[in-house]
């Protein structure tokens, strides 16, 4: 078995948490958030170095305009000085992977602050993927290398995948090993499509809120009992 290296997760199911129990979406969105640090610690703990959290996607500005001005708002709070403290104290690497252009100004400072302030930590890598999706990543990715061919005057048949991969958001991440999925939905949604090609995927009923250590160590125990052979057959 592959040694599991990097775990992504889609934090799903905030807002049915939230109005199960009579609450307004933003107070599911709220409690969700406070789960964020203590999943990337546990994943320290299990020796993971990479892990990608899915925290808002290019699909997500057609939700009400007040859930979505508060999701625009909930990085400014997930890393204050005071949460940067802590993840410098544990070695701990955000890099923010999505689309910089539409955020708030405010917004965009503090993922740029943290990854700045971050940037030579390394006990654990945490891709925080906000305005992130997997069409306008390739989209962005194309015309890099694209504008590359044509500016240089380079020969396409020179072109490799590999120079996909390498400008990707995630081109100092290796693939995904394990794909977790929170809230009972069973699809990628546009998520980490060429990162997640060979994962392992984990659907759990159990909502983003209520996602604890035991939740993540069955993923992680589900992973363990699978047969990674990446088109190879046993001798």
């Amino acid at each position: 078995m592959k040694p599991l290296d990097h775990v992504a997760i889609i934090l799903d199911g905030n807002g049915r948490w939230a109005q199960e129990r009579n609450k307004p979406r933003t107070y599911g969105h709220r409690h969700g958030l406070d789960k964020i640090f203590d999943t990337i610690l546990f994943a320290k703990k299990q020796n993971i170095k990479y892990i990608t959290l899915f925290c808002f996607s290019t699909e997500n500005w057609n939700r009400p305009e007040k859930e979505v001005k508060w999701l625009m708002d909930f990085p400014v709070e997930a890393f204050n000085k005071k949460q940067e403290k802590k993840y410098i104290e544990n070695g701990i690497c955000v890099n923010w992977v999505g689309r910089r252009t539409k955020v708030p100004n405010e917004t965009k400072k503090t993922l740029e602050e943290i990854e700045k302030n971050t940037k030579d930590l390394n006990e654990i890598f945490v891709n925080f993927a906000f305005d992130y999706g997997s069409y306008e990543e390739l989209e962005n990715t194309f015309k890099i290398v694209f504008n590359k061919y044509e500016d240089k005057n380079l020969n396409i048949d020179n072109f490799s995948f590999q120079e996909i991969l390498d400008n990707l958001y995630t081109k100092n991440s290796p693939n995904i090993d394990l794909l977790i999925r929170t809230g009972g939905e069973q699809r990628l949604s546009n998520f980490m499509l060429l990162q997640s090609a060979y994962a392992e995927f984990y659907f759990t009923k159990t909502y983003w809120p209520d996602f604890n250590e035991q939740e993540f160590e069955k993923a992680i125990n589900s992973y363990k009992l699978r047969d990674r052979r990446f088109g190879k057959i046993e001798e």
